[in-house]
């Protein structure tokens, strides 16, 4: 056979089978490829494979230093609660008061805080794997309140008002701030103060809260420009409170909102920022993005937006890969807190101080790890402890 043709037959078909070929030659030279070549492992060879020693060199030791950053800017710190010395009840929480993005670069002076949603009228559209830790406190919140507090440890409580949202029940502010006063009496931590999301009713709701709270800073939630923040940051200044600024996924709006609400009269240093939070899986690569870039930006030395920071990280439970009964995603009483420590730890590592939870095990898996972050990096480790839970 030509030996030209038989090389066009290899370049088109890439190969070809031979049967019954005689050579003829004086000298024959084969070329093997350099690459790997599949060599069948017969039992001889595994034999053979199973006998070789294997050598496994020690990695030499080398010099690596920390990519420490020092910043020129801080992190403000905000406080929740007042000692009774000065007319509170006793109990303060701080957050923020950073001088770095990592711990490695600095210790934080202040843990992460976590605050326990609870609401004025019962849930019942609640996940399952929630509704069964409060099922016997859900039609009164100061029992839910107390709950949290005793049984799960809560830093804080963010009691939503949702029953004066017109479409609802349509709950006086009057009514509502009886019920803080109420909470107030049942339980000695801090309180997130939110309304039902109506626009028109919570400044009112609000405000009204705010006067029967005063002497105890809470955090009113929240301030954002779709309604009257102005009646907000009054409420907040004259009734000594701080004040959640809620934008959506946007540096840019958050330092907007954060100055318009100073330019209303509201001091910097009662500011706490919420820039929205995506769950995992749905956008919580966006959260990511603006939360950092807040952080990095207010490290900068950016004074519109050195504020510490919230996470509504309960969004995470309306995930339906969380929620949903499917037998091929695992069980719902696994998911639903893996959902949920997964949000977190994220928003965590983006720069979060504070997080409103509602999953009592993501509540313990959070504040354990968020312990390790007012440490000295290296010197503490974290210990999972009890997490039979999570093993099938």
């Amino acid at each position: 056979m030509d030996i030209d043709k038989l090389l066009k037959i290899l370049e088109k078909t890439g190969g070809i089978e031979i049967n019954n070929l005689i050579i003829k030659a004086d000298e024959l030279i084969i070329n093997v490829p350099t690459g790997y070549i599949k060599m069948p492992l017969t039992q001889k060879v595994k034999q053979k494979m199973a006998e070789e020693e294997i050598i496994i060199k020690e990695v030499p030791e080398m010099d690596f230093e920390l990519p420490i950053e020092k910043y020129p800017g801080r992190i403000r710190e905000v406080q929740f609660g007042k000692p009774k010395s000065e007319g509170g009840r006793g109990v303060v929480v701080k957050v923020g008061g950073q001088r770095a993005l990592y711990r490695f670069e600095e210790p934080y002076p202040n843990p992460p805080v976590v605050t326990f949603d609870i609401f004025d009228i019962p849930l019942h559209n609640l996940p399952k794997p929630v509704k069964q830790y409060f099922e016997d406190v859900m039609e009164d919140p100061c029992e839910w309140a107390k709950k949290c507090v005793k049984e799960f440890e809560a830093d804080m409580i963010t009691i939503h008002h949702i029953s004066t949202d017109p479409k609802i029940k349509d709950t006086s502010p009057r009514e509502a701030a009886k019920l803080m006063e109420d909470l107030m009496q049942a339980v000695k931590v801090p309180f997130v103060i939110g309304g039902s999301g109506n626009p028109d009713k919570d400044p009112l709701v609000l405000a009204a809260c705010a006067e029967v709270c005063e002497g105890d800073r809470c955090l009113l939630a929240s301030a954002n420009l779709e309604l009257d923040y102005k009646k907000i940051v009054d409420a907040a200044m004259k009734y000594d409170h701080n004040v959640l600024a809620w934008s959506i996924m946007d540096p840019n709006m958050a330092k907007e909102l954060n100055r318009k609400l100073i330019s209303a009269g509201l001091d910097p240093n009662r500011i706490v920022m919420d820039p929205t939070t995506c769950a995992l899986g749905y956008g919580i690569e966006f959260s990511i993005n603006a939360m950092t870039r807040l952080r990095l930006s207010g490290l900068k030395g950016d004074e519109l937006v050195n504020m510490p920071m919230s996470s509504g990280t309960t969004n995470a439970n309306g995930a339906r890969e969380a929620w949903m009964k499917k037998e091929e995603w695992g069980p719902r009483e696994y998911r639903l807190p893996l959902w949920e420590i997964t949000t977190g730890l994220t928003m965590l590592l983006s720069g979060v101080d504070m997080f409103m939870m509602l999953n009592p095990i993501a509540v313990k898996t959070l504040k354990e790890i968020g312990r390790t972050l007012t440490s000295k990096f290296g010197d503490v480790k974290v210990k999972l402890n009890n997490y039979d839970w999570i093993i099938a």
